[in-house]
């Protein structure tokens, strides 16, 4: 078959193609037609998908193409399953833009691979081996499963995953590109590692556990994020933690008005067993705080409150701290990635009361009004506020098709959150 390209044109299509066609045909391929000299996104993610809907094995970019134009296009032309190959435009960002491709494909394979074949160690394995092909001898990690984690304290993900034949696993990366073991660690990663949420014995209904493959969407993100940093030779000292377990029931399974008690002495009451990626995040959260580093990123697909909040266009950003806030969305602004702040306040870590314990994990009430401030609100109990920055991953997953993005993960959040990984100021 002939290269098919794909070329942009500031002309209007011929009139054949239809009154203001934004997508032509010629001999060699498609024309994008673009109104005007801005950079169009959501106008090229639609033809993207129209293109894609053709089924094409691979695509060239060819002629005068902006950086965030091939990148928007990507977003909207890689399918999840089989996707076409994209042959970048002969510019000098197609460098990076291969950096950031691999990362996105990397990041999407993961979220949208079956939770048969995810199980949290495997999760953990995976992303653990793919940041050592990047990093070599600079990156190395640890892993403790399943009765170990009881053992070590970290009673978060212990709980949430002993209801599952396939233990939980908390993986500890570091990647050190200072050769120094005592070198200062300068940024942790936590990512939320639930590869499948049943919701426990606050059991979901059929149609909201259909796409709970993606609740690990927070540990792909962070791990895409770190992988495109190495692959940009950042030079600062980076930890990843991966908190992963199967949210499932069982006779073995932890159960509504079990007090868990932490490693910092906070007593939590499971009120909803649903509401359990925030219980794994507080162990990630308190290891992460243990380092010392001057910035903690968590990231999460967990509430529903904040896709109610923003849809599945912006990612929320919640943090204590003014300075770390602020610089996140700058990154996603620089990135030309939705972010969005939403509030957090002192008060919110005593917004889910309990008779039985310092806090409860949720409100007794569906959604409990203000639902992703006070799951920030939880978080903040276990980590320290200066420097952390907390993601709740709104549009990190499509559960159908639009016509602007394809059905499953996104990987929007990678550039911004190793862009913030790289300018990162205390």
């Amino acid at each position: 078959m002939a290269e098919f390209t794909v070329s942009l044109s500031k002309n209007s299509a011929e009139a054949v193609w239809g009154e203001s066609a934004k997508l032509s045909f010629n001999e060699s391929g498609a024309v994008i037609h673009l109104p005007d000299d801005k950079l169009n996104e959501r106008l090229i993610q639609q033809a993207a998908r129209k293109l894609d809907g053709l089924g094409l094995p691979a695509v060239s970019l060819s002629g005068d193409w902006h950086k965030e134009q091939q990148w928007a296009f990507a977003l909207s032309f890689t399918r999840a399953r089989k996707p076409a190959s994209i042959n970048w435009a002969e510019t000098q960002d197609k460098a990076a833009l291969e950096q950031e491709y691999a990362a996105l494909l990397f990041t999407r394979q993961l979220v949208n691979d079956t939770p048969e074949d995810l199980s949290p160690v495997t999760l953990a394995t995976r992303a653990a081996q793919w940041l050592k092909s990047l990093g070599g001898d600079k990156v190395s990690y640890s892993m403790t499963v399943g009765e170990e984690l009881k053992e070590q304290g970290w009673i978060g993900i212990y709980n949430v995953g002993r209801g599952s034949e396939r233990p939980p696993a908390m993986l500890v990366l570091d990647y050190n590109p200072t050769g120094n073991a005592e070198a200062p660690i300068d940024a942790v990663l936590v990512g939320k590692g639930i590869t499948f949420d049943s919701g426990g014995y606050s059991i979901k209904s059929s149609e909201g556990m259909l796409d709970m493959k993606c609740d690990m969407g927070g540990a792909a993100t962070v791990t895409g994020a770190l992988g495109l940093a190495i692959t940009q030779g950042s030079e600062k000292r980076i930890q990843l933690i991966l908190c992963c377990a199967e949210n499932l029931i069982s006779g073995h399974a932890y159960k509504l008005g079990d007090v868990l008690t932490y490693k910092n002495g906070v007593t939590v009451e499971v009120v909803n067993t649903d509401a359990e990626g925030r219980l794994v995040l507080a162990d990630g959260l308190m290891a992460a705080t243990e380092t010392g580093a001057p910035l903690i990123i968590d990231a999460a697909t967990l509430t529903g409150a904040a896709v109610v909040a923003l849809g599945s266009d912006y990612h929320g950003v919640f943090s204590l701290d003014d300075n770390a806030r602020e610089q996140m969305l700058k990154a996603a602004k620089e990135e030309n990635e939705r972010f969005w702040p939403l509030p957090l306040e002192d008060f919110h870590a005593e917004r889910c009361p309990s008779a039985f314990a310092d806090t409860a994990n949720s409100r007794p009430m569906k959604g409990g009004g203000g639902g992703a401030s006070n799951a920030a609100g939880f978080l903040s109990r276990f980590v320290k506020p200066e420097g952390w920055v907390h993601l709740d991953l709104a549009a990190a997953y499509h559960g159908g098709a639009t016509s602007e993005m394809p059905v499953g993960a996104t990987a929007k959040g990678i550039r911004s959150i190793a862009r913030m990984l790289n300018n990162y100021t205390a």
